[in-house]
């Protein structure tokens, strides 16, 4: 019969791949924050209004910064869970639990999340790459190519 503490390791590891799969999460977000803001440009280049097009591109932009401060917050909870259960001595009732709102309060919150070194310079990147095309492409003359 196992103890609770020997099914510590197995419990440690489902806690890493709910870890792993927000990780990757956020990874997959970036890509396609990327993707889409490319291609409101090739909208805003080959469509008949342009700025329109570039405001579209905040929507996006915006969204998905959005997204990745919402994962990598519960990535943060979870890594706090990690560590609770790495130290705490296991019990019938905790056992294989995965809920991690009760680290809620020990990490901060999304707000402060979107300003996060991993959030915010890519993202922050992005919109100002929309916003410099956003400007180009609405103070371009109508008959510009």
């Amino acid at each position: 019969m196992t103890t609770e503490r020997d099914d510590l390791p197995k419990h440690l590891e489902f806690i890493l791949d709910v870890v792993e799969r927000h990780a990757r999460n956020t990874f997959l977000l970036k890509g396609w924050s990327v993707t889409l803001v490319a291609a409101v440009f090739l909208l805003a280049i080959r469509g008949a209004e342009p700025t329109l097009a570039m405001a579209a591109g905040f929507l996006p932009s915006l969204t998905f910064w959005a997204l990745d401060a919402y994962y990598l917050r519960q990535e943060r909870m979870y890594r706090a869970l990690y560590n609770h259960v790495r130290k705490a001595v296991p019990t019938s009732e905790s056992r294989f639990s995965l809920d991690a709102r009760p680290f809620v309060s020990e990490v901060p919150g999304w707000f402060r999340t979107l300003g996060a070194t991993p959030v915010f310079w890519f993202h922050a990147a992005i919109l100002a790459i929309v916003v410099v095309a956003l400007a180009f492409f609405s103070l371009r003359p109508p008959d510009a190519p």
